[in-house]
C-alpha cells in the first residue's frame, strides 16, 4: 500500500519505492508537515515528528493554547493571515477587501491511478496500479470556497506529485491572487541550492549556493518559463555530489511565468514554493467556477545529483511524453536554417536533401522562410501559405521528391507570432497581446498573437492543419521567438487581464492538444529562441525540444550538462553545424562536434553541399555509428562525471549505460589544451562491477569495478614528440570510448568484429 492513513490523528504517509512524505491535519484543520526523505516504515503515530512550543514573539490561534502558532508549525500548503508570516502558497481577495482565509478539513479520499488535469500538460499513469492519489479537501466555511488538495505517489518511482484546485462554491465572485502548485516546510535549512539559469544561447547552467536568511528566489515574467531561468529548483546537504548526498528537486510542469523560492526564516527553517508567478497575476473565480493549478514534480535521492536526474528522465520520458515518438528512436535530421536562412528555392532544397540522403541522414527539415513573403525577418508570421515566388509548386512536390530519396519531410512553424507586415495582421489588429491606448512594443519585428482568444486559436489550427494535410509533413518544429509585453486582451473585462498570460499557455496547449490528436504520426519539437522554454510543460505534447541555438561544441557542454539535472537525452535536439560557428565564432573538429551532439536527439545545423569529400565521409561515419548506438545514446542511463562548472571549467564528462548494463559509451572533452599535462583518468560509473568489458580501440579488457573505482586513463595532447598525443590534438578535444561487455559465450575476435 503507498499511502497509509490514521484516521484517529488523520495522519497520511505516503511511500513510494525509497521515499516518504507525511502529512497530518493541525488542530486548527489546515495541513501540517511531518516529513519528507528516506522511506521510513509506518507507525500509528508520527506526531512526535513535530513540536509545537511557545515563543513569546509568536502570535497564536488560540487563547488557551500559546504554543499553537503557525509561525512556527511546519505546514503543507499553507494560507495567509493567522500568525504565519512567512508567504503563503494562496492568495484569495473577497469583495469586502478582505485577504484572510481559513481553509480547514473536510474529507479526504484515496483513489487508484492519476487523474488527468483539465486544459494542464501532466504526469499520468498507464494502468491504475503504478500510482495512487490522496485527495484531501478542505472548506473556508466563510467564503464557501473549496480547497482540494491532490497527493499522487507512484508504487515503483520515488516522487510525489502535487497540485491544488480552488471551487467557488459561494454566492459571489471572488479573486484568486496567488495560487501556487505546492508549498512545503523543511524542519531545518542546511541545504545549497540549485538552480538552472542563463539567457539566449547559454540556458540553463547550473548555480548552487547556501541558503541564506530571507527569500531566495527564480521566476520568469515573460509569458515563458524562460531562458533566464528553469521551472526547476532543488536543495542538497553540504557535500553532496553527482554521485552522493541527499537532494531533492521540485519541477513545474508549466510552460508560463512561474516562481520558486526558499524562505528561511527566523528559526533556520526553509519553506519550499513553486507555481504560477504571483506577479501580474489574478483569477476571477465566479460563483461555480473551479481553477487548477500546474502540476509540481518533487523528487528525493540519496544518491546525489545523478540519482535525483534519473528519477525525473524516468519519469518524463515514459510518463509524461507521449504517443507514437515517446519510446521510437529519433531521426538523424538535417535543418536547412544555417545552410540557407531565408535565402533558397526548390533547387537548392532539393540539392541539400539528396546529397544528405546519400549520407544517412533520415530527416530534411525546412525551416523558417517558406511562407507569405518571407525574405527576412521583418514580415508574414501569421499567413501560412506557401511562398510560391520560392516553392512555385507548393510544398508536396517538394516533400515527395525528398521522400523520393529515401528521407521525411518536416517543417517549421512559428503559431504564436505574427508580423506587423502581414495579412493577418491587418485583417485583425485585435488579435494581438496589447493594451488600449498603449505602444505595443515589437522584438524581432514581432507581436504575438492573443491565444486567451478561442477565435485566434482556432484560426492558427485551422491553417496548421491545412498545411499539414497537403503533404507527407512527419516532424514539426514549433517556433516562439518573442517575450510578452504590454500583456492585455482586447476580449477580456478589465477585471480579468491579469489572466491573460495564463489563458494564453491554456491555449498554446489547447493547439497543441488538438494538433498532436489530429497528427499522431507527427514528431513534435519545441523551440523558443532556442531553449527559452524548454520545460516539463512542453514535453507532454513534444517528445523533444530545441535545446538551444547555440550549436557550438563548447557551448553546448555546459548546457547539455545543465539540462540534463531534469530532462533525458531523447528530449534534447544536439546538432552539429558548421564552423567558424554562427554564434561565437569558434573553430572545432567535426569530430568534437559529433562526440558532443551523439548525447541526444543527433542531426545537423550546415550547407553539406559546401562540404567537401574529407567532411562527408567523417559525416557519414557519424551517422553509421550514431545510428548504431541511437536506442543507447536516447534512451540509456545518462550520467554526469565531471562538470564544466567546476575547477575552471576546462573540462567535462559523462556517459551513458545500457539498462543491462552491457553496453556504454563514455565521453571525455577538454577545452583548452594545456603543455607537458598530468596524467588523467576519469572514473566511469553506472556498470556492472564483475562484468569485463572490451573498450574499442583498446587491446586490453577492463573489469567493470576497474573502471568504476580505478577510472579509465585518458590520452594526453601533445607530448614532445611528433607521434605521440591524441588523433586531434590541440584546444577543443575530445575522446569517446565505446564499452561492451564481453560475456562467456563471447570471444575477443567476436567482440571487435
Amino acid at each position: 500500500m503507498a499511502i497509509h492513513i490514521t484516521e484517529d490523528s488523520r495522519q497520511f504517509h505516503l511511500q513510494g519505492k525509497n521515499i516518504s512524505y507525511i502529512i497530518h491535519v493541525l488542530k486548527n484543520g489546515q495541513i501540517g508537515h511531518l516529513y519528507y526523505g528516506k522511506k521510513v516504515r509506518d507507525r500509528d503515530d508520527f506526531s512526535h515528528l513535530s513540536k509545537e512550543e511557545f515563543r513569546v514573539t509568536s502570535s497564536y490561534v488560540y487563547e488557551d493554547d500559546p504554543a499553537f502558532s503557525l509561525d512556527m508549525i511546519p505546514q503543507d500548503y499553507p494560507g495567509y493571515g493567522t500568525s504565519d508570516y512567512r508567504e503563503p502558497a494562496f492568495h484569495i481577495r473577497q469583495p469586502d477587501g478582505s485577504r484572510i482565509s481559513n481553509f480547514a478539513y473536510s474529507s479526504h479520499r484515496v483513489t487508484p491511478g492519476k487523474p488527468s488535469l483539465d486544459g494542464l500538460p501532466a504526469t499520468y499513469v498507464e494502468e491504475e496500479s503504478e500510482a495512487v492519489t490522496l485527495t484531501i479537501t478542505l472548506m473556508d466555511d466563510h467564503t464557501g470556497m473549496k480547497l482540494d488538495l491532490l497527493y499522487t505517489v507512484y508504487h515503483d518511482k520515488d516522487v510525489i506529485v502535487r497540485s491544488a484546485r480552488f471551487t467557488n462554491e459561494g454566492s459571489v465572485s471572488y479573486q484568486l491572487d496567488r495560487a501556487l502548485s505546492a508549498s512545503m516546510d523543511f524542519p531545518d535549512s542546511n541545504f545549497e541550492w540549485v538552480q538552472l539559469s542563463g539567457g539566449w544561447s547559454r540556458e540553463r547552467h547550473v548555480h548552487t549556493q547556501p541558503l541564506h536568511p530571507g527569500i531566495q528566489k527564480i521566476q520568469s515574467t515573460r509569458g515563458t518559463s524562460s531562458a533566464q531561468h528553469n521551472p526547476f529548483i532543488a536543495v542538497q546537504r553540504p557535500g553532496t555530489t553527482e554521485h552522493y548526498g541527499d537532494v531533492y528537486g521540485f519541477s513545474l510542469v508549466y510552460s508560463g511565468n512561474f516562481s520558486g523560492q526558499i524562505e528561511v526564516d527566523q528559526y533556520e527553517r526553509a519553506r519550499v514554493s513553486m507555481g504560477i508567478n504571483p506577479f501580474d497575476f489574478s483569477w476571477k473565480l465566479e460563483p461555480g467556477g473551479s481553477f487548477q493549478t500546474p502540476e509540481l514534480v518533487s523528487a528525493f535521492s540519496s544518491h546525489g545529483r545523478n540519482g535525483l536526474s534519473h528519477l525525473y528522465h524516468d519519469l518524463y520520458q515514459k510518463r509524461l511524453a507521449r504517443g507514437r515518438w515517446r519510446d521510437q528512436e529519433r531521426p538523424v535530421l538535417i535543418n536547412n536554417w544555417e545552410a540557407t536562412y531565408f535565402d533558397f528555392d526548390e533547387q537548392k532544397l532539393q540539392s541539400i536533401a539528396e546529397q544528405s540522403s546519400r549520407l544517412g541522414v533520415e530527416l530534411f527539415v525546412l525551416d523558417d522562410g517558406w511562407f507569405g513573403r518571407r525574405n527576412d525577418d521583418t514580415t508574414s508570421l501569421g499567413d501560412w501559405f506557401v511562398d510560391e515566388a520560392k516553392l512555385p509548386n507548393g510544398l508536396k512536390p517538394l516533400v515527395e521528391k525528398v521522400n523520393d530519396t529515401g528521407m521525411a519531410f518536416g517543417l517549421w512553424f512559428e503559431p504564436e507570432m505574427v508580423s506587423k507586415q502581414s495579412e493577418l495582421y491587418e485583417a485583425h489588429p485585435d488579435w494581438i497581446i496589447q493594451v488600449a491606448g498603449r505602444h505595443p512594443s515589437t522584438g524581432r519585428h514581432q507581436l504575438v498573437l492573443d491565444f486567451s482568444n478561442p477565435e485566434v486559436v482556432d484560426y492558427i489550427y485551422d491553417r496548421m492543419k491545412t498545411i499539414l494535410s497537403e503533404a507527407n509533413i512527419e516532424y514539426v518544429k514549433w517556433d516562439m521567438n518573442r517575450y510578452m509585453t504590454e500583456i492585455g486582451s482586447a476580449r477580456l473585462a478589465s477585471d480579468q487581464q491579469m489572466e491573460v498570460p495564463h489563458r494564453y499557455m491554456l491555449g498554446v496547449y489547447d493547439l497543441y492538444e488538438r494538433l498532436t490528436t489530429e497528427f499522431p504520426h507527427i514528431l513534435f519539437e519545441s523551440c523558443a529562441s532556442g531553449g527559452a522554454r524548454f520545460d516539463p510543460g512542453m514535453l507532454y505534447y513534444a517528445p523533444q525540444g530545441w535545446t538551444s541555438d547555440d550549436t557550438d561544441a563548447v557551448e553546448r557542454l555546459a548546457i547539455q550538462y545543465g539540462t540534463s539535472m531534469v530532462y533525458p537525452l531523447s528530449s534534447m535536439g544536439a546538432h552539429i553545424s558548421a564552423v567558424p560557428n554562427h554564434q561565437v565564432k569558434r573553430v572545432t573538429s567535426l569530430k568534437t562536434r559529433g562526440d558532443v551532439a551523439f548525447f541526444g536527439a543527433f542531426g545537423y545545423e550546415l550547407d553539406v553541399t559546401k562540404m567537401n569529400e574529407e567532411e562527408k565521409e567523417r559525416m557519414s561515419e557519424q551517422i553509421t555509428f550514431y545510428k548504431q548506438h541511437r536506442t543507447l545514446f536516447q534512451f540509456g542511463t545518462f550520467y554526469r562525471l565531471t562538470s564544466p562548472f567546476e575547477k575552471g571549467g576546462n573540462e567535462t564528462a559523462w556517459m551513458v549505460v545500457s539498462e543491462d548494463g552491457q553496453r556504454a559509451v563514455a565521453a571525455s572533452y577538454q577545452v583548452l589544451a594545456r603543455p607537458n599535462p598530468g596524467f588523467r583518468r576519469i572514473q566511469l560509473t553506472g556498470l556492472n562491477p564483475e562484468t569485463e568489458y572490451k573498450i574499442e580501440g583498446l587491446e586490453r579488457t577492463y573489469y567493470g569495478d576497474e573502471l568504476m573505482h580505478a577510472g579509465l586513463p585518458l590520452e594526453s595532447g601533445y607530448d614532445g614528440s611528433q607521434t605521440g598525443g591524441l588523433e586531434e590534438s590541440g584546444d577543443f578535444t575530445s575522446q569517446l570510448f565505446v564499452l561492451t561487455a564481453v560475456t562467456n559465450s563471447t570471444t575477443m575476435d567476436e567482440v571487435e568484429k
